[in-house]
């Protein structure tokens, strides 16, 4: 009986504190659930709900995805990075700060005269110039060494000499080294990555040994009374070709003008299309007097060097042209300067 069970002690005394509605009736049962304000939970409800409550917290809710910005979406499918080269982010973050960023080039460039801008141009083709042998001096490290050694602890016959066999194999690794730097497109003005200019310098250093290697085959064949081997020229001295070497080097002019092999034409650069018979001829007269070996190399030279001053032609031409439309913008609008009269009057573009 449940009375005695309740006196001593006796009976499942957890199961009636935990479920106080157990022993109703259940038509009653059912009658309190639904109409008592308090809610009575049975043991059976409370399992239930553990079970349920545990796969939620045991698996942790996904982070969700970072939703890209419509924005984001056309750079991307343009090609155009994100964030400038000079975040530390280039996986888009902080994307919307570097938004309105502009490099310290560009506003420099936007607060220059018309002078500064083309000085810059000037100065930019004077410095790749110069640039040209610095290169052609880290590609011959190997023979300037050899002409220190011979100097500081070369034998006699050496020193008599003045070391002429190192002399002389330096200076020619340097003039070849020179040659295939401008042939290979290093002469450029604009800006590009170093990583071009270190391809372009590692090229030149190969096509230099890889003549030296023909040239010992040639000699070995000489003097083994065998007939001397063919080998291909060094650069190929098709339109085709130097306009292929002008878009690897990164070329504005490849850029913006089609090759031969697409347009079926040359490649021409406003201002100056072809060189003309004067400068052919003395081309000719410079290429005679050198090896047969390192003619190819000289006259793809000659021809980067006449390209790149064709461009450097058609940039001083274009700002001469902006210049202009600027000085009429000036007079429509009343803002003429003395300069501007001045210009006129001498005819200056």
């Amino acid at each position: 009986m449940g009375w005695f069970d309740g006196w001593f002690g006796g009976g499942d005394n957890s199961g009636s504190a935990s479920d106080p509605l157990r022993k109703l009736d259940p038509k009653l049962r059912e009658f309190l659930q639904k109409e008592s304000p308090i809610k009575y939970a049975t043991e059976g409800d409370k399992q239930h709900q553990k079970e349920q409550s545990l796969p939620q917290k045991q698996t942790p809710a996904a982070p969700a995805a970072p939703v890209a910005k419509p924005e984001q979406l056309t750079q991307q499918e343009n090609g155009q990075p994100l964030v400038p080269r000079e975040s530390l982010y280039q996986d888009g973050r902080y994307a919307h700060l570097w938004k309105n960023y502009k490099p310290i080039s560009a506003v420099d460039a936007e607060t220059k005269s018309d002078h500064e801008k083309l000085m810059d141009v000037l100065e930019g083709f004077k410095e790749r110039k110069a640039q040209i042998g610095g290169a052609a001096l880290e590609n011959c490290a190997d023979e300037q060494m050899e002409w220190n050694t011979c100097m500081k602890s070369g034998d006699w016959i050496s020193k008599m000499t003045m070391c002429r066999k190192e002399v002389q194999r330096f200076e020619r690794c340097y003039m070849v080294q020179s040659r295939l730097l401008k042939a290979l497109g290093y002469l450029q003005t604009y800006d590009r990555p170093p990583e071009v200019d270190e391809a372009i310098q590692m090229r030149a250093d190969e096509l230099y040994h890889r003549m030296l290697d023909q040239e010992a085959a040639i000699e070995k064949a000489k003097a083994e009374g065998l007939p001397a081997p063919k080998f291909p020229a060094l650069m190929d001295k098709s339109p085709a070709a130097q306009d292929a070497r002008a878009a690897a080097a990164g070329s504005a002019t490849a850029k913006t003008t089609p090759t031969a092999a697409v347009a079926g034409t040359k490649p021409v650069i406003p201002g100056m299309e072809e060189p003309g018979l004067a400068t052919l001829t003395a081309w000719k007269e410079a290429l005679d007097k050198l090896p047969e070996a390192e003619r190819p190399a000289e006259e793809a030279a000659l021809r980067a060097e006449f390209r790149a001053k064709a461009e450097i032609n058609a940039k001083v031409h274009a700002l001469w042209q902006e210049q202009a439309k600027e000085r009429e913008a000036r007079k429509a609008e009343g803002k003429e300067t003395i300069a501007d009269k001045f210009k006129g009057l001498l005819g200056t573009k």
